[in-house]
Order: C-alpha cells, then sequence, then structure tokens
C-alpha cells in the first residue's frame, strides 16, 4: 500500500497529519507516513502497529533521534528487517540524507595535539614534584597548594581541549 492510499485509510493517527513535503524530507516522516494506528507517545517518539501482521494492538515504537536518525522496536518480535521488508523501505531510509560537498571544512580542533600533551607532560611534572616532596615528608606551603591546584585545572583543560575528557 503507498503511502498516499494510507493517508486516506480510516483510523490513521498522527501519521496522516504530516504533509506530503515532511514524508519526503524526512525519515521519521517517510515512515509514519505508511503505518497505521500511529499514536504519538511523547516528543519524538510513537507507537504503531507492526506492519508484518495484523496488530490488534500497536506493538511498535518509533524514535527519532536528535540528528533525525530513526529507530524501530517490534514488541511482537518482528525484526527491523521484517518491518522494512513489508514497508518497502531499507536501512538506509531510517536516516537522513547526508550532505556531501567539496566546499565544507573539515573541523579542526583549536588547538594541536602536540601542543595539548606539552602542556599535560609540564603540569604532570609539576604534580611529580609535588608528590616527591610529600612522600620526602615535606611541608606544603599555601604557594605549593595552589600551585598543585592550578596544575591538575591545567590538566582537566588540556584534556577539554583536546576532547579527551569524560568524567
Amino acid at each position: 500500500m503507498n503511502a498516499q492510499t494510507k493517508a486516506a485509510s480510516p483510523g490513521r493517527g498522527e501519521a496522516a497529519q504530516h504533509n506530503t513535503i515532511n514524508a519526503q524530507f524526512s525519515p521519521v516522516g517517510s515512515l509514519l507516513s505508511r503505518l497505521d494506528r500511529v499514536k504519538r507517545t511523547g516528543p519524538n517518539t510513537w507507537l504503531a502497529s507492526c506492519p508484518t501482521r495484523d496488530d490488534k494492538h500497536p506493538s511498535m515504537t518509533i524514535r527519532e533521534m536528535d540528528d533525525g536518525r530513526v529507530l524501530l522496536h517490534d514488541f511482537g518480535g518482528d525484526s527491523v528487517e521484517e518491518i522494512l521488508g513489508a514497508l518497502g523501505l531499507t536501512f538506509s531510509d531510517l536516516y537522513p540524507e547526508r550532505i556531501t560537498s567539496h566546499h565544507v571544512k573539515q573541523e579542526r580542533r583549536v588547538f594541536p595535539a602536540a601542543d595539548i600533551l606539552r602542556a599535560i607532560g609540564f603540569e604532570a611534572l609539576v604534580v611529580g614534584c609535588a608528590a616527591s616532596s610529600m612522600l620526602a615528608g615535606e611541608p606544603f606551603t599555601q604557594t605549593d597548594r595552589d600551585r598543585l591546584l592550578v596544575a591538575v585545572g591545567r590538566i582537566q583543560a588540556a584534556l577539554d581541549a583536546g576532547g579527551l575528557n569524560h568524567g
């Protein structure tokens, strides 16, 4: 059944409200326009009847991710491959169209990796000296403590600048 036939079928949920422009350009719009008994369950999430069988109650969930990808799960146990096949779709239909252009500049890190490593290396020496002094039983002055905190902060900042600080 094509999208226009389904749009005219009775008992359609929110998917019938998607206009044809949205269905053409949005992976989730294209998918929802082909399903029956679609019901919005939250932001970017829907429930629908599975197209591989005669569902008495909608059993398939659909979720659109922030980047436009579409996730499907059928609680009746049908695979995504079976569902897509029944709709005449492929996995690539669940992803937004990639814009490829030779004019797109590649994203560069603000700081070269070598500079980040040099900064971390130097601050690691400060931490190492502090640890050595502590193990030797030498008292820490307030200036020593302040410099140690600066070193730790700079190491964290360098990791952030390199996109490596995940915790």
